[in-house]
């Protein structure tokens, strides 16, 4: 017999943007034949062009998607973490699954197979907008992130991924990076030794690091930092500001990252 899924759960579930807003007994549909599974560090969830057959929901832990190259090396292509979901819009095309994915930090996870999925999806059409809102608000997050890639400094880059980390209050706070450094880097388009020197730079807003912890001496001025790539006012500046280097646009920061 399938064991009920806890309280806790049902609240992560609830979080979801895929999910959010449904009515309970759509909302019960679907959980009813998800599975909740505990997955060690490194392992594989799926292969590029396995048919995709279930997509995912994170309750706690992290997971990577990711591409390999003719020559094996790895490229992040997505990162996510409690209360996310990936690999939903794979099931519609029936390609099989388009990147690989893998446990980046002891995860807990909810698996949905396709089919009941589909066919709930068939059957609730309040179900289907949340998917599209899902797929346009991953289309938009790609738009923002090529823009990031290609016009911010590393620091910058790295300075809204801590954000993203931190409560959404002002004032200090201790935070722990969620995995490995090397692949933050590659997440945030950074070699391992820029990442060292965006770090130190960080510095200039109050953010400390030793080894994976991380403290921020001011929220506030971080998300500014990580919005204007400007650092609150400082001996010597202009108007207030200690302007960064020009020609960068600002960053619109978000952590949570639709399906694949």
């Amino acid at each position: 017999m399938k064991t009920p899924l806890s309280r806790d759960v049902l609240m992560v579930v609830r979080k979801v943007p895929l999910f959010k807003g449904l009515e309970d007994d759509t909302l019960a549909l679907l959980v009813n034949g998800a599975l909740e599974r505990r997955y060690r560090r490194g392992t594989e969830l799926f292969r590029e062009s396995e048919p995709a057959d279930r997509f995912y929901v994170v309750l706690d832990g992290w997971v990577k998607l990711f591409r390999e190259s003719p020559e094996g090396h790895e490229c992040v292509v997505g990162l996510y973490t409690g209360g996310e979901s990936f690999a939903e819009a794979a099931m519609f095309d029936r390609l099989g699954f388009p990147v690989n994915a893998a446990v980046a930090e002891d995860a807990r996870l909810l698996v949905f197979t396709a089919d009941p999925f589909l066919e709930t999806l068939r059957q609730h059409h309040e179900l289907a907008l949340n998917l599209l809102a899902n797929l346009s608000s991953m289309l938009r997050y790609l738009v923002r992130q090529l823009d990031q890639l290609t016009n911010q400094p590393t620091y910058q880059r790295l300075a809204a991924f801590i954000v993203s980390l931190c409560p959404r209050n002002a004032g200090p706070a201790n935070v722990c990076l969620p995995c490995d450094k090397l692949l933050i880097a590659g997440w945030l388009g950074m070699k391992p030794e820029s990442f060292s020197r965006a770090m130190a730079r960080l510095k200039e807003v109050g953010v400390h690091c030793e080894r994976n912890f991380v403290r921020v001496d001011d929220i506030a001025v971080l998300r500014e930092f990580a919005q204007t790539g400007e650092v609150a006012p400082a001996a010597g500046s202009v108007n207030g500001r200690l302007a960064m280097p020009a020609g960068r646009s600002a960053f619109v920061s978000r952590r949570a990252v639709p399906g694949a």
